[in-house]
């Protein structure tokens, strides 16, 4: 398969376990030590494990020098999912524009639709992105 297989209509879906280090109070030890917060699954992790999923559903796409990075994520977060519950994240690849791929997601626990929303992706040429990153690295700060 290549990326002129690809079409709208690919769909996608992976399931993990809420463990601790996916949770709020995870994401709070980085960012804010002294804030005591729920045990509940991340907003910041629920749109990580979308993005993961559409790597996914797109890697058998891409030929060995593409990669895909995300660059647009529209979420709500709805329902607080605890330790221990299975998430499903669901994929639905909607649109194509050049090398803009749209999804649209719908994420679920065990009980109800816990976010919705979409997320874009871009497909790039890892060779030559690597080399931008290194010049912007050698240029230091502005």
């Amino acid at each position: 398969m290549t990326l002129d297989d690809l079409k709208p209509g690919l769909r996608f879906a992976k399931t993990l376990t809420v463990s601790e280090a996916v949770t709020v109070p995870a994401q709070a030890r980085i960012f804010d030590p002294a804030t005591e917060m729920p045990p509940v699954f991340a907003t910041a992790q629920m749109i990580a494990f979308v993005e993961w999923t559409c790597v996914a559903a797109l890697a058998p796409y891409l030929a060995p020098h593409q990669r895909t990075v995300g660059t647009r994520v529209e979420m709500t977060h709805t329902a607080a999912t605890p330790i221990g519950m299975t998430v499903t994240a669901e994929v639905e690849l909607v649109a194509i524009d050049r090398r803009t791929l749209r999804f649209k997601v719908e994420c679920h626990d065990e009980r109800e639709a816990i976010g919705a929303g979409f997320h874009e992706r871009a497909v790039i040429d890892y060779d030559r992105f690597i080399e931008r990153l290194r010049r912007k690295s050698l240029a230091g700060p502005s």
